[in-house]
């Protein structure tokens, strides 16, 4: 490991460590005035999160080069794994007079440890990353403040309430061991921007508007399409250009929740790179838009859920050109990958309580049996491109999750990943425990 990265490693713990003290130490002397000052601020200060500890078994070969030579690879005895993919910790305070501040950190598969990893895609270069390896990240650090029922503010770090998945992200509101994979590749998952939103209810309709920095076209990939492209390397996050985002959500109907969601902003010179005054590019803006449809129902011990997206990036072949020739300097943190001119992403997923079977259940307790599939294709290419079979795929699972009291969710899963024929089915198989809740 290098001299640069360890340091940048300890320089972020210090930070993390630096925040976590101030806001102790913050509470300390609010709460050091006097005795009744004490139990007031006691009684505004909430917290709360939620984890994941996951072990998963794949019956599939993990090298690179699957893909372009599946028959050498079809034999492979497979390969296990075990991970703690997110654990979160929720901080709030009550400030009063409709005043009130809102923090999450999430730590991603175990901390902040430098990792190297293989490319999925065909090359099979070993290449340095910190993000997928672990880490450590400021999802929420906002203030807000309440006006009306109808209107309100909220300024700071932010979720962005597009999809289905980023709009309920806690792993007791998907029944997988995973979150849904068809979302979770495409678009950035769980997507947390620093802009202003305003959010209110009218009768049974929910909206949430927002301005945030634009996604940045530099970090599209043939693999993943959007989903690395709200991402910094830097210490701050560039917003040359600003995006939109708004989510509307209706509930009226009994017992079902039916949201839609988009997004729209310019991806290009949103890098502290840029060719602005090119003659080649000066003109190009890679306008991209999202659309996203949800829904929740729950009729007795019933419940299901799904979700479908549709992604365009204009330009998308220009977009590519320039990706593949951005810098291949050492420590570069372009993915110089191909992206696709358009995206999609469809899933639905079923479960139902055994328990209700018996009798009706007063208690918590909850045994539910449930089947989830995803279909979706992370690159359909611009102009004369050739499509990538192996970004094109179907994943059909199945499973129970078991909660024997409301905060714990034990949860098994076993499903396949098809893609063409050309390709090997991937099968596997996954458990965990999960928790939610908030400390009283």
């Amino acid at each position: 490991m290098s001299v640069d990265l360890m340091q940048k490693q300890k320089k972020m713990k210090r930070n993390i460590l630096f925040v976590f003290l101030t806001l102790c130490v913050a509470c300390v002397a609010v709460n050091a005035q006097d005795t009744t000052t004490s139990i007031i601020s006691l009684k505004r200060l909430s917290v709360g999160g939620y984890g994941e500890a996951v072990y998963q078994y794949n019956f599939f070969s993990d090298n690179p080069f699957r893909y372009s030579n599946a028959d050498r690879y079809k034999d492979s005895k497979g390969h296990g794994r075990v991970d703690i993919p997110h654990a979160v910790i929720n901080i709030g305070y009550d400030f009063g007079h409709g005043w009130s501040f809102g923090t999450e950190i999430e730590f991603e598969h175990g901390g902040t440890e430098a990792a190297v990893e293989v490319e999925a895609e065909e090359s099979g270069e070993f290449e340095k990353e910190i993000e997928r390896g672990g880490e450590v990240a400021l999802e929420q650090f906002w203030i807000q403040k309440i006006f009306c029922n109808a209107f309100n503010i909220r300024a700071g770090h932010v979720i962005v309430p597009v999809g289905g998945t980023n709009n309920a992200h806690e792993p007791d509101k998907f029944f997988g061991v995973y979150r849904p994979e068809g979302e979770n590749t495409i678009i950035p998952c769980t997507w947390h921007e620093t802009g202003i939103e305003v959010f209110g209810n009218f009768g049974d309709w929910r909206y949430d508007a927002m301005v945030l920095p634009s996604l940045n076209s530099s970090y599209f990939t043939e693999a993943g399409w959007a989903n690395g492209a709200s991402a910094s390397p830097y210490e701050f996050r560039v917003a040359n250009n600003l995006a939109g985002a708004l989510r509307i959500d209706n509930y009226t109907v009994n017992n079902l929740r039916i949201g839609v969601s988009g997004y729209v902003g310019n991806t290009f010179f949103n890098d502290i790179v840029t060719n602005e005054n090119s003659k080649k590019y000066g003109s190009v803006k890679g306008l991209v838009y999202i659309g996203a449809i949800d829904f929740d129902y729950r009729y007795g011990g019933l419940v299901v859920r799904g979700n479908a997206d549709y992604g365009h990036l204009d330009e998308a072949d220009i977009i590519s050109t320039y990706n593949k020739n951005l810098s291949h300097a050492t420590g570069s943190p372009f993915p110089r990958s191909l992206v696709g001119e358009a995206t999609y992403a469809f899933g639905l997923e079923a479960g139902y309580d055994l328990l209700q079977l018996f009798a009706p259940q007063k208690s918590s307790r909850r045994l539910y049996i449930f089947g989830r599939y995803d279909r979706y294709d992370s690159y359909l290419p611009a102009g004369v491109r050739s499509k990538i079979g192996w970004t094109e795929r179907q994943c059909v699972s199945g499973g129970i999750n078991y909660r024997p009291i409301a905060p714990i969710i034990i949860k098994a899963e076993g499903g396949v990943r098809l893609m063409d024929q050309q390709y090997n089915s991937e099968p596997w198989f996954a458990m965990g425990i999960t928790w939610v809740g908030m400390f009283e």
